[in-house]
């Protein structure tokens, strides 16, 4: 009896161990697929923000490390009741955007809350009806990353928790070029700390 509890113990602990590795190995892939999609985007001259100066010598972008730690999983509280309003960008456009909830979530020690919006123009468009937007700035903001903040796009969750990788965060387009204009992540939005993580600066 003995010998079969430790067998079925010692399969639901490989199972367990294997699952998990397949989990991460699966985020891994997720993220390396992000850059070489974005990296593909910016060295195609008909998607590229890059003035035409820069996509000539455009070779990649510089990312920072990978790091397994900056995949959150947060708890997820709806704000329904939310009115819409009128987010600043870096020109005199305004774009409008409603608070569809607050992620929670723990990162180097601390605790962090941030909201997450939907934009009212992009909602009403089928493909992008789950689409949700996560501005952000953090303690590299302007030293190793992008002064105006960091861009993370994110899907509605079904339940009551969201994923938040930060490896995917990336630099808006006016970040490349002053021709665009790019929403400013509310003040709120700033995390006390350094988030190592996704696109850096472009041009030191």
């Amino acid at each position: 009896m003995r010998l079969q509890f430790f067998i079925y113990a010692l399969i639901l602990s490989f199972t367990f161990t294997s699952c998990s590795q397949e989990k991460k190995d699966l985020v891994l892939e997720g993220i390396k697929g992000f850059q070489q999609k974005l990296n593909l985007e910016y060295a195609d001259v008909n998607t590229s923000p890059l003035t035409k100066e820069d996509a000539i010598i455009f070779s990649k972008l510089d990312f920072f490390p990978i790091d397994k730690k900056y995949y959150v999983v947060a708890d997820f509280k709806r704000t329904p009741n939310e009115k819409p309003f009128k987010m600043p960008t870096t020109t005199s456009r305004l774009s409008e955007y409603v608070k569809y909830g607050e992620a929670v979530f723990t990162l180097d020690g601390k605790k962090h809350k941030l909201d997450i919006y939907q934009s009212l123009s992009l909602r009403e468009k089928p493909e992008y009806k789950n689409y949700l937007f996560l501005p952000f700035t953090d303690e590299t903001s302007g030293k190793e990353s992008y002064s105006g903040g960091r861009y993370i796009d994110l899907t509605i969750p079904k339940g009551n928790t969201i994923v938040i990788d930060f490896n995917k965060a990336y630099n808006p387009y006016c970040a490349y070029n002053h021709k665009y204009s790019c929403p400013i992540p509310p003040k709120g939005n700033h995390l006390s700390i350094p988030v190592r993580a996704g696109v850096k600066k472009y041009k030191n």
